[in-house]
């Protein structure tokens, strides 16, 4: 009995690591924690523990994103050697295009901190981008243009705006207040990982009404 148990066990041990190679949509990978979708975008708020890997998953779509904690990482191509490690920082931003169609891989933690990052999937990409950006561009790709701003207390970023959709993430604890063209205005505390969607044309400015320095990340359509 005891050599039956041992065979089965082996079994079903073997089939699970053949699974872990069988790709599945980002939706269904378990490090990936879906927080909106629409017509436009979807935004995940992807965690993994150190020693953790993710499912082998499918980027169909261009998609960009920020880090909200510091991480020792490697990425796998599905069918190639897993790369060498390498670091991110808290508030670093990134953009990934497929142009040359979809991405398979995987990521694995090894570092001793938990990965933590939102990372947004635009669903379309436009047939002619736009010409006007809102503030410095920290990176882009086909869909999105991201910018990143860092503001110091009482800080407040220069009248910008957006002519397309766009995302809102903070990075950081911020008191943060957001002010219009007429003076008008809306404060609000926001936490890491904290986002709001906006599907219309905002003309506004962004400014840090607390004590400690703060970032925020705007991830707009082209």
């Amino acid at each position: 009995m005891k050599t039956h148990v041992t065979i089965v066990v082996a079994l079903v041990l073997a089939a699970a690591g053949a699974d872990q190679s069988v790709p599945v949509a980002i939706e269904e990978e378990p490090h990936h924690h879906l927080q909106l979708k629409n017509d436009y975008v979807q935004v995940f708020h992807t965690t993994v523990a150190p020693g953790e890997s993710t499912l082998f998953h499918v980027h169909l779509h261009d998609n960009a994103g920020v880090e909200l904690a510091p991480r020792t990482t490697t990425d796998q191509l599905l069918g190639k050697p897993e790369g060498s490690p390498s670091g991110s920082h808290v508030g670093e931003v990134f953009a990934n295009s497929r142009l040359e169609g979809p991405t398979t891989h995987r990521v694995h933690n090894v570092g001793s901190t938990e990965m933590d990052v939102i990372d947004v999937e635009f669903l379309q990409r436009p047939a002619k981008p736009s010409t006007s950006a809102a503030g410095p561009v920290a990176a882009e790709n086909a869909s999105a243009r991201v910018y990143s701003w860092m503001l110091a207390p009482a800080e407040v970023t220069p009248m910008h705006t957006h002519e397309r959709p766009y995302l809102i993430v903070a990075v950081t604890p911020m008191h943060l207040k957001m002010i219009a063209p007429d003076g008008a205005s809306f404060t609000h505390d926001v936490k890491p990982g904290d986002f709001h969607w906006i599907d219309s044309k905002v003309t506004h400015t962004l400014a840090n009404d607390g004590t400690t320095p703060g970032q925020l990340v705007e991830f707009e359509l082209k």
